[in-house]
């Protein structure tokens, strides 16, 4: 996929607060990715009610996301001691 081609991707996701499907660009998304697949995530402001939603990330939207060049961080484990 070239740069302009992820660029444009846009995805359809429904927000659990306000349950509107709506269409977002990649630039719009978060992806938080955790030590196991239990803490990974993807994260998007829905546009229709303003609310922060968060949703569990599966093998197949990490690679979806990722390669529409959505941003990334990696969640670190604390360690105390």
């Amino acid at each position: 996929m070239t740069e302009d081609a992820a660029a444009g991707t846009r995805f359809k996701v429904y927000c659990s607060q306000c349950r509107e499907k709506v269409e977002l660009a990649a630039a719009e998304f978060r992806l938080a990715l955790g030590r196991t697949k239990e803490r990974t995530f993807y994260s998007f402001t829905c546009p229709a009610c303003g609310a922060a939603v968060r949703k569990p990330a599966g093998e197949k939207i990490v690679e979806a996301l990722t390669g529409a060049g959505v941003s990334t961080i990696r969640l670190l484990q604390v360690v105390e001691g």
